[in-house]
């Protein structure tokens, strides 16, 4: 009899394992389907519970646990497009980019698992729950946009960059407000389930008036965010009807990007862009976009080169903005630069902006000093150095403000350019490395809330696509489908001498959780002492 007791034990805990298992995957499957390139975005609203629910009666060590598979589950589906970017760019063997796919998944997947600790934890009682998700959630979104160069690439938030009225509140909170709001119905959700199935939170039942309390709490402030939005929507668009506008066209070539630093490619591609340029039509652009790196030269030492595009330009009669490296030679070494040029119909240069936020092994090698095999393994990994952040380019009495593929990712990085007078914003960038994938949609998605964050238009030029215009308010005007030559040309406003809640003081929201989190911590850690 005691053996079959153990043995019925055993088969009742691998059971319980196994579908606390299933939930945590689970929730790591919804989350990455309610983000762009599939775009299920309804799902995050409840794509969380199912790993809430599996910490219900779990310690620490299983809590870190579920978190880490729910997480890796999420990363590896979400950035799955490292792997083709890095094998058929970057030259690395499958292997090679399976495991660093794994190895950043797995690196992603310890924000989620930390959450889950700090939960099951802290939260002895489901009252909690209701507040103490969103700050660790949203604490922890912060330190993952920072720590080793940062990489906040798919916060909760971005899952609704489609829902304009829910998003507006960027403008006082940043992305991590609206990911607060999600994980906040998550969690009022999880009260719910509980109350409903019976279920105690770590040996504490859950009483129907609290998850009640949790729902009407949730619906509350979604209805005060969506009055927000619809308040702030109609008063940017009455600063809209009077604002100044200036014609922008956007040029995006669509080169392969196989072809792009060939030799026998470069003055094709060029030709390319003034060819496509000719084709604006009325009413002429005062502005010309080229993406990233379109001219695939460095641009202050190919004299050659740059002489025939400053040359076109001057042709042309129009200003342009064009992406190109540059370099500067010191008596130590070369010093590289991956920047925007703003040329004048005079083909002069009127302004240059340097790349501040360089993508790691990408741009450049972290860490060299102490990895120096690291260059072996990626050989193609450029040596760039960074920019000053929040210089912008000068224009007359208009002021650019500059981003440079994945700076749109960053909010500090628009914020800072419109601290120093950006009266737009321009985000060059070259995704054909990402080939059909779900990350430019995903990449584009982001632009959405530095637009709103800001109130500035965002006008997007992209080599390979998604390029296009976003208004104040986010509304996506115009956009280009993937991998096809466009010409896109359209008026856009100019926001000048305004500062939003949010550029004024930044991530003040995400700060604040951290510090919370900071204290919530302390204080668990006195009470159990």
């Amino acid at each position: 009899m005691r053996w079959d007791w153990q043995k019925m034990s055993l088969v009742q805990s691998l059971t319980e394992n196994s579908g606390k298992i299933m939930l945590a995957g689970l929730s790591g499957v919804l989350l990455t389907l309610s983000f762009p390139g599939i775009g299920m975005a309804y799902l995050a609203w409840g794509g969380l519970v199912f790993l809430l629910f599996a910490l219900r009666d779990a310690g620490p060590r299983k809590s870190l646990l579920l978190g880490l598979l729910a997480g890796f589950v999420h990363y590896l589906s979400l950035i799955y497009w490292l792997v083709p970017t890095m094998r058929i760019y970057g030259y690395l063997p499958l292997l090679l980019c399976l495991l660093l796919l794994i190895l950043l998944a797995l690196y992603l997947s310890l924000y989620p698992a930390v959450f889950s600790v700090l939960l099951s934890w802290s939260c002895r009682r489901p009252a909690a729950i209701i507040i103490m998700a969103p700050v660790f959630w949203v604490c922890l979104e912060y330190l993952r946009a920072f720590l080793f160069s940062g990489f906040p690439w798919g916060l909760l938030g971005y899952t609704q960059a489609d829902y304009l009225n829910l998003i507006q509140s960027a403008d006082i909170f940043g992305v991590y407000g609206v990911s607060a709001i999600i994980m906040l119905t998550n969690a009022a959700l999880l009260l719910l389930a509980l109350a409903i199935t019976g279920k105690h939170w770590q040996g504490f039942r859950v009483q129907g008036w609290l998850a009640g309390a949790g729902c009407l709490a949730v619906l509350l402030i979604l209805g005060g965010i969506l009055l927000y939005g619809s308040f702030r929507t109609d008063a940017m668009d009455r600063r809209l009807a009077t604002a100044e506008t200036l014609d922008v066209a956007v040029i995006q070539g669509n080169i392969e990007q196989l072809h792009k630093w060939d030799r026998r490619f470069k003055e094709s591609t060029i030709k390319k862009y003034f060819e496509l340029s000719d084709q604006v039509g009325n009413p002429s652009p005062e502005l010309v976009i080229w993406p990233e790196t379109a001219a695939p030269f460095y641009f202050d030492y190919n004299t050659e080169m740059r002489e025939w595009v400053l040359n076109g330009i001057a042709d042309a009669g129009k200003h342009f903005l064009i992406g190109a490296p540059s370099v500067e030679f010191t008596h130590r070494e070369p010093i590289q630069y991956n920047s925007a040029y703003l040329i004048g119909p005079d083909g002069r240069v009127q302004g240059r902006y340097d790349k501040v936020h360089l993508v790691p092994f990408g741009e450049y090698v972290p860490f060299n000093e102490w990895l120096p095999f690291i260059d072996t393994m990626v050989a193609q990994v450029g040596n760039f150095r960074a920019g000053k952040q929040g210089d912008t380019i000068g224009w007359n009495d208009i002021k650019i403000g500059m981003l440079i593929c994945y700076e749109s990712i960053f909010p500090p990085l628009s914020v800072d350019m419109v601290k120093s007078g950006a009266d737009f914003l321009v985000n060059i960038t070259n995704d054909a490395w990402f080939g059909r994938t779900s990350a430019p949609y995903q990449h584009f998605s982001m632009a959405v809330f530095r637009a709103i964050e800001n109130r500035r238009s965002l006008v997007r030029a992209a080599n390979t696509g998604i390029s296009g215009y976003i208004d104040p308010v986010g509304r996506v005007l115009e956009t280009s489908p993937l991998f096809e030559t466009a010409v896109l040309s359209r008026s856009i406003p100019l926001i000048k001498d305004y500062e939003t809640f949010y550029v004024r003081h930044k991530d003040w929201l995400a700060i604040c959780c951290l510090i919370a989190s900071g204290m919530i911590i302390v204080l668990q850690l006195i009470v159990k002492k």
